[in-house]
């Protein structure tokens, strides 16, 4: 759906309301002495895996593009706004041995890394996880990504950009997706550090009110755009990568 300049500055709004502590900034290296050799975003998705008497089942993940995630050491940033109390920020959270660390699909071009370590991180220092997530309901199903055409539609994404001080501004950006072929595609390149960051869309809902989803993330440039690794595919990927622990 391609929405006017209006709505569209609506949604962008609302996603860095909603949305705005799913994200965190990502770099990668090839030793802790090195200076950053890659930078991208992962995002917070819980994923609805059952049903008990108590409630729901979810499991809870950060999710990249797999090339984000490839190399030696790395480090995941904090902002204030996702941790009580806000000066634990302060530090990231290092990583060596960082491409081990993560579930990698790159018939997707995912990276999935359960939370419990990130969890952990924060209680061994004293300190708790303040975030949203990109959950199961917002997360696109096939029929929504299918009902994406080869006409542009609007399409937003969620990121940490790269600042020439180094810091990670909290960034919404206004783009436009297509299909091309059997895939969605970005058709513009975006700047450093969004690889990995989700990208949104807007249809209307059966009540006839706008439905935001999550078509997937960003993958790195090709052609001059960027390929979308949709949900409907990231779903089916982590469901066969993680039968036998479910």
């Amino acid at each position: 759906m391609l929405l006017d300049q209006e709505t569209e500055n609506a949604i962008v709004y609302e996603l860095c309301r909603l949305l705005g502590r799913a994200i965190l900034p990502v770099s990668r290296s090839d030793r802790p002495d090195r200076a950053a050799e890659g930078f991208g975003t992962a995002f917070f998705y819980t994923e609805l895996v059952g049903a008990t008497d108590d409630g729901e089942v979810v499991h809870e993940w950060l999710l990249t593009a797999d090339e984000v995630t490839r190399a030696g050491y790395g480090e995941i940033g904090l902002r204030a706004s996702v941790t009580d109390p806000a000066d634990a920020a302060a530090e990231a959270v290092e990583l060596p041995g960082f491409a081990d660390r993560w579930l990698h699909l790159p018939a997707v071009g995912l990276a999935a890394l359960p939370t419990g370590g990130l969890h952990g991180h924060a209680e061994d220092r004293g300190w708790r996880w303040r975030t949203q997530q990109v959950t199961d309901a917002v997360a696109a199903d096939a029929e929504a990504v299918a009902r994406l055409g080869a006409e542009p539609g609007s399409a937003f994404v969620l990121a940490l950009g790269v600042a020439d001080d180094g810091s990670r501004p909290l960034e919404a950006v206004i783009e436009r997706v297509v299909r091309d072929g059997g895939a969605l595609r970005i058709t513009t390149e975006l700047p450093a550090g969004y690889v990995g960051a989700p990208v949104f869309s807007v249809e209307a809902g059966a009540d006839g009110e706008p439905a935001l989803h999550c078509l997937g993330l960003v993958l790195p440039a090709e052609a001059g755009g960027h390929p979308v690794a949709t949900f409907d595919r990231i779903r089916a990927a982590l469901v066969e990568a993680t039968a036998g622990f479910r």
